[in-house]
């Protein structure tokens, strides 16, 4: 996703979509993930997949001492750096897999529609586990499980051409995916409910809340969010480090 994310002609599509050009305000999920996120006076925070930095921003608006955006593409830090600086925020260029911290390091981990480019979910969890102070919590958006088992992402349509069904199949077949996004080819990795909630269970973290958002009220007229009035498109999941 690396190289993905830094070729210029797949950048272009991707800065002229509404959340990449408004940021948080034309993000459907984002008024739920909002009220999920705890105290942030003083807090510590990492956010993986930071992308242009929005949540940086917010968060640090909001009180964070510091906060550390990590992403891995070279184009979105540099958007980050541009729109999003703040005296607490530091920016990193790191794939989510590669980066490390040393252990207790922050107090809220955040992640925004970026775990499901991984295939092994339990070494992230694994990995933020350790770098969360006791108590700290894991807040995190993916693409829901029914929006990426079949694999395609896309509406079997009716003869007029308009979304008829959306396919769910080979749900507990879990692994890799091939979808189309910005006339490109993009790797994802599926996973089931039951792995997303058993893998922070079993890796010492308390359910805090599980959400299946949908867009918020104020946007619900836009072509781009009819589809996730009809299916669940992300998951929110908040956790507690133990």
């Amino acid at each position: 996703m690396t190289a993905l994310y830094d070729d210029p002609d797949f950048f272009a599509q991707y800065q002229a979509m509404p959340r990449s050009q408004a940021g948080l305000s034309a993000a459907g999920e984002w008024p739920t993930f909002e009220r999920l996120l705890p105290d942030l006076a003083g807090k510590r925070v990492l956010d993986l997949g930071c992308g242009y930095g929005w949540q940086c921003r917010y968060v640090a608006d909001h009180g964070a001492a510091a906060v550390l955006g990590v992403d891995a593409s070279e184009k979105m830090l540099a958007v980050a750096r541009e729109k999003n600086a703040a005296p607490a925020i530091t920016y990193q260029q790191a794939t989510i897999q590669a980066f490390s911290a040393p252990a207790g390091s922050f107090d809220l981990v955040l992640s925004s529609l970026a775990l499901h480019y991984l295939e092994d979910f339990g070494a992230v969890v694994a990995h933020v586990h350790q770098w969360l102070a006791p108590g700290g919590v894991f807040l995190f958006t993916v693409e829901h499980p029914v929006f990426t088992a079949e694999g395609s992402q896309d509406w079997l349509y009716d003869k007029n051409g308009e979304p008829w069904k959306w396919p769910v199949d080979h749900y507990f077949d879990e692994g890799k995916r091939e979808a189309h996004f910005l006339d490109r080819t993009v790797t994802k990795y599926h996973h089931t409910l039951t792995t997303f909630v058993d893998t922070l269970l079993t890796h010492g973290f308390s359910l805090q809340r599980l959400v299946e958002p949908q867009p918020a009220p104020a946007l619900r007229d836009r072509p781009d969010m009819q589809s996730s009035l009809r299916m669940p498109m992300m998951l929110i999941i908040k956790a507690q480090r133990q």
